[in-house]
């Protein structure tokens, strides 16, 4: 899906043009992948645009940021901030919003600390990740490909570099026919997708994988987890063997990219009856409900853009 751009893009505290934003092809990050990032997104609710869980993304871009040892000079508050002000800018909702933090160009060689940290946030408008309204299912593939191992990359930190895993992992998918891959962890248990983590429903309780299975801790996992157990619906962490996917009553996938996206088949085996479960659905409910305004925001989720009297112009 191409990028649709905007007017201007937020670096380092200021407001630049879109075609502005450049690094030098020997920026540390081009050659040896250091950047951490985050995507979320701004919904157009009744009462005006509204970012989820900002706090939360921005706390956990300076958590990964931290874990590589990459200095930023903003704080969380500030960064919020910058998201709003953003948004407000551009006049573009509802939108997908990429905080990235790099180490820029400064000296050759993998040792990162005289490369200059910039921070960069732009926003656009952007559709469905999955391609796919999200009751209808995606069919899904278990990948060859392994999930990064424990003591390689830290798979808590949301950067750029794990990313190559996850590529590997969506082409082999598509070019297989599929809409997604799940990987494996370094035990040959369920860890997640290229870009969401999963969820299965089996006899009535929702299971997902625990950190330790190599697990990026998703802002919109944990919004499913309370949604989950606020319902009423029983709620387990725990190790995920690979055959449990084709015997579950349900799954699904979540991410900020995917909201909640019902699987249907995983290697052309059908998830229960094939059709959107029970579970999924009434957690899907409550999900878009929040995001749409339609019902009270009682976890306070959304941080509202003032914008005055403009229209939305995103997708």
């Amino acid at each position: 899906m191409a990028i649709q751009k905007t007017e201007k893009i937020w670096h380092n505290g200021k407001f630049i043009r879109w075609d502005d934003a450049h690094i030098h092809v020997m920026s540390h990050v081009v050659n040896y992948g250091s950047s951490v990032f985050e995507g979320i997104r701004c919904y157009a609710l009744p009462s005006g645009p509204a970012i989820f869980r900002a706090q939360e993304h921005m706390q956990r871009l300076l958590d990964s940021a931290k874990i590589y040892r990459i200095d930023v000079e903003f704080a969380r508050d500030e960064l919020v901030t910058a998201l709003v002000e953003l948004v407000k800018n551009n006049g573009v909702w509802p939108c997908y919003i990429r905080p990235i933090v790099l180490r820029g160009y400064g000296e050759a060689g993998v040792n990162p600390f005289n490369s200059p940290t910039e921070v960069y946030v732009v926003n656009y408008p952007w559709g469905k990740y999955l391609g796919t309204d999200a009751e209808q299912g995606v069919d899904v593939c278990v990948s060859s490909w392994t999930r990064i191992a424990p003591n390689t990359l830290p798979a808590m930190a949301k950067s750029g570099a794990n990313y190559m895993n996850s590529q590997l992992v969506k082409m082999e998918a598509i070019i297989n026919g599929y809409v997604e891959g799940i990987a494996l962890d370094a035990n040959g248990y369920v860890s997640e997708g290229s870009g969401e983590n999963l969820f299965v429903v089996r006899n009535g309780t929702l299971q997902t994988a625990p950190l330790g299975n190599s697990v990026l801790p998703g802002i919109t996992r944990d919004s499913v987890l309370r949604i989950a157990r606020e319902l009423g619906i029983a709620v387990v962490e725990q190790c995920i063997p690979r055959e449990l996917l084709y015997i579950a009553d349900e799954l699904f996938l979540t991410g900020t990219a995917a909201e909640i996206t019902a699987v249907r088949s995983v290697d052309k085996i059908s998830v229960g009856k094939g059709k959107l479960g029970p579970i999924t659905r009434s957690i899907q409910k409550e999900f878009y409900a929040i995001i749409r305004g339609e019902k009270p925001d009682r976890f306070q989720w959304l941080t509202p853009v003032p914008v005055g009297s403009k229209q939305p112009v995103g997708v």
